[in-house]
């Protein structure tokens, strides 16, 4: 799956069920109802809809997810960084750091993941 579009509250449903899957439909039904205080009938809708779009998948009453919670959210980032700044990451950073400063501990550890995820120039 290429592009992986999950609207906000199909986004909340999805958290239920990657933390709780594999997990039986009626189960799901009542964790939605607490959670996000849905219908048993939007729940059943809901699972449908992302079911045809390849997103999970409910077989015999268990429901199970196709696509990682990490797919979801890389999509989503990479969406909105281009939405929102142009698709520069150099701007995005900029502007969140403006706001929020970082503890040296969360700066070493971004620091790390540069590091790790940097193309050498040759």
């Amino acid at each position: 799956m290429d592009e992986i579009k999950l609207f906000d509250a199909e986004m909340k449903f999805m958290n239920i069920i990657w933390n709780n899957a594999p997990i039986n439909s009626t189960s799901l039904a009542k964790l939605a109802n607490e959670e996000l205080g849905w219908k048993k009938s939007t729940t059943y809708t809901v699972l449908r809809k992302l079911g045809k779009r390849g997103v999970l998948k409910n077989e015999n009453a268990t429901v199970t997810y196709l696509v990682e919670r990490e797919e979801v959210q890389q999509s989503e980032s990479e969406e909105f960084i281009d939405k929102v700044y142009d698709g520069s990451l150099k701007l995005f950073l900029t502007s969140f750091l403006n706001k929020e400063k970082l503890s040296e501990s969360q700066a070493l550890e971004l620091k790390k993941i540069i590091d790790e995820n940097t193309k050498k120039e040759e």
